[in-house]
């Protein structure tokens, strides 16, 4: 005998849940976790279940990194022009105006000055959502004067780089940016002002092969993907098995291109102590 009778038929336990409200939650692309957004930045952006560190960008990075109010930017609106009248699915001067109203940035990286915990630093921040973080003339320009206000003010540089290479578009204006970056720092160095790399993911390309990897010291986030060339590219050009975990940034620090491995969480604290040391 029954014990219920159904008022409508067909009735299922698989009824599609409602969609769950726009921008209040965040999925984890590493475990799946489904995290209240409120939760996710408050955690820095890092998965609460499995310590994924999510891609964010230049404005994520000074408000976790500087102390509040401090930040200071620079040629806010230097924007590339197009010396090469560059067309693939699109002109490169579309292409950059779309990306401007995309993300209300004028380039792939930022930079300024402002403190950790009251020392005074000059910094740099890359944005992977402005054409894949390239590097292009504008990015390599804004690290120059970053470099030169360093070596002016005699305060440390941070880059945090955040790229998947040098900007194709731009040819070979792009590529002279690894030497005009690459030079400057060896002035820096020569001055024995510090200058400490931030390497998120991913770091690739022109960035990677000058100055993401020229560090004083070179910190990365957990897993980050680092390299010049991307392992399926190295794969299918050698055709062999690559190492697990090739191009991470566990791998980088275990045959010594990494100075240290630093959880979003803690970055503000170890990049103060550093400073304190340099300091001293």
């Amino acid at each position: 005998m029954a014990w219920f009778k159904r008022s409508k038929e067909n009735i299922t336990t698989d009824t599609p849940k409602k969609d769950l409200p726009d921008g209040m939650w965040v999925k984890c692309d590493e475990c799946g976790e489904l995290i209240h957004k409120k939760q996710w930045e408050a955690n820095k952006y890092v998965c609460i279940k499995c310590d994924f560190h999510f891609k964010v960008g230049s404005e994520e990075y000074f408000s976790l990194l500087l102390d509040e109010g401090s930040f200071k930017e620079y040629d806010k609106k230097m924007r590339s022009v197009d010396p090469l009248g560059f067309i693939d699915s699109k002109p490169y001067s579309k292409r950059i105006e779309e990306s401007i109203e995309k993300t209300k940035l004028y380039d792939a990286i930022r930079w300024g000055t402002g403190k950790i915990k009251d020392t005074e630093v000059v910094i740099c921040c890359m944005d992977f959502k402005f054409i894949g973080g390239s590097m292009g003339s504008v990015v390599g320009e804004k690290v120059a004067r970053a470099i030169d206000r360093s070596i002016k003010t005699r305060n440390p540089l941070i880059i945090i780089s955040e790229s998947g290479g040098a900007r194709m578009m731009e040819g070979g204006i792009s590529l002279m940016q690894l030497a005009k970056t690459s030079s400057r720092l060896a002035k820096l160095a020569e001055e024995k002002i510090p200058y400490i790399s931030v390497i998120t993911n991913p770091t690739t390309g022109g960035a990677s092969a000058s100055y993401s990897m020229l560090g004083d010291i070179n910190i990365a986030e957990p897993n980050a993907l680092i390299g010049f060339a991307g392992p399926r590219v190295i794969k299918q050009a050698t055709g062999k098995d690559l190492p697990k975990g090739f191009q991470r940034s566990e791998f980088l620090l275990e045959h010594g291109f990494l100075d240290f491995i630093v959880n979003r969480k803690d970055l503000r604290d170890r990049l103060a102590q550093m400073l304190q040391h340099f300091a001293n």
